[in-house]
């Protein structure tokens, strides 16, 4: 099952949903300002992001909204607090949609030519 965080005030999020509801693939919409990923959540987001990006450091840089504007807060850490920070503020930081297909795939932004592979 493909899961999409992010929020509904978010363009590219409902975008995401309108790109699944088109080809009737299911999916499960998690609104971030009612119920943020979990540890174990976020973790697989990170590690399947850090095959395509090439280190875990990259996969979280990734997830990093750098429009956003708590960016600041987070811009000038050191890499170890970086995704604990992120972790901890999903809502002001991640870059939205997050996309997750099962436990080994997940996109940040809109990613159409990876999800056009997924059913």
């Amino acid at each position: 099952m493909i899961q999409i965080f992010g929020t509904n005030k978010s363009f590219d999020t409902k975008s995401a949903q309108r790109f699944f509801k088109e080809r009737r693939i299911p999916f499960q919409f998690v609104d971030l300002k009612e119920k943020e990923m979990s540890p174990g959540e976020f973790d697989s987001v990170v590690s399947s992001l850090s095959k395509r990006e090439g280190s875990r450091e990259a996969a979280v840089e990734s997830l990093i909204d750098k429009n956003s504007k708590d960016y600041a807060s987070i811009a000038y850490l050191d890499e170890s607090e970086k995704e604990e920070k992120l972790f901890e503020n999903q809502v002001k930081l991640l870059k939205q949609p997050v996309c997750r297909n099962g436990k080994t795939e997940a996109t940040v932004g809109m990613a159409q030519k990876i999800w056009e592979g997924w059913k």
